[in-house]
């Protein structure tokens, strides 16, 4: 890896519970740092209404290329029959693809969506899921970062729990990924996964759902030997800055 790849984290953006400023600022905000790669991790609405879709539609579209997006629970219908008949609809028609994948010179990304419509709020990654992992990122190069991009932190324990999270963490160890995306819980955080991983969860960057702590959303930059990552926080409405910055060394346990 000759230059840093830089990657642009986003989650929680729920459209419908957002904060006007916050929306108008973060495009610009995520693109001055010129990411390789943007990815957001869910819950780009608040009641994945139609028209919460098209405004998160129209500000992901402001976000820099290339992307890689994926669901999270509130993209789901709530109160409706969509949730049992066509739960993932209104994503695909107004954001896309809910397992993509990006491949970039020295990067491969793996986004699933880990939200079934039959659970309330927690996740759950399946079977299938888990052998496009080890497919997917067996066609990486050797040298290549891999990462996987979903929803809910993958290793939380208690009723956060996900299901199939022991499967889970045996794709990721045998697919040597690097780092693992998340949100959901609207706390940036950051800490090495026992499993091998650096596990890296973004906060809330547009919506006035915080939890005592301000929105933000997360940048990393990852050479051959370490992963930076800088955590982005919104001090007055539209005005960011750099708050934490925490640095690994890049390996696989």
């Amino acid at each position: 890896m000759s230059a840093p790849l830089i990657i642009a984290h986003l989650s929680d953006l729920h459209l419908g519970a957002h904060v006007p400023e916050s929306v108008a600022s973060i495009a610009d905000e995520v693109a001055a740092f010129h990411p390789d790669l943007t990815i957001v991790t869910g819950d780009h609405t608040m009641r994945a209404r139609p028209r919460e879709f098209l405004e998160a539609a129209e500000l992901l579209d402001k976000l820099p290329l290339p992307r890689l997006v994926v669901p999270g629970n509130h993209d789901v219908p709530l109160f409706s029959p969509l949730r049992v008949t066509a739960p993932y609809a209104r994503y695909r028609r107004w954001i896309g693809d809910d397992t993509p994948v990006a491949r970039l010179p020295g990067l491969t990304a793996l986004g699933i969506n880990s939200m079934p419509w039959w659970r309330w709020k927690s996740g759950r990654v399946t079977r299938a899921q888990t052998v496009t992992l080890r497919h997917v990122m067996g066609s990486a190069s050797p040298h290549s970062v891999r990462v996987l991009a979903l929803h809910h932190p993958p290793f939380a324990g208690g009723l956060a729990r996900l299901v199939g999270r022991a499967r889970l963490a045996r794709a990721v160890h045998a697919a040597r990924v690097d780092l693992v995306l998340a949100g959901h819980t609207h706390v940036p955080s950051v800490r090495r996964s026992r499993h091998g991983p650096l596990v890296v969860i973004a906060g809330t960057a547009t919506s006035y759902r915080v939890r005592d702590i301000p929105r933000s959303w997360t940048m990393l930059r990852i050479t051959r030997d370490a992963i930076e990552v800088h955590e982005r926080f919104e001090g007055e409405p539209g005005t960011w800055h750099t708050g934490r910055v925490v640095r690994h060394p890049r390996h696989v346990g």
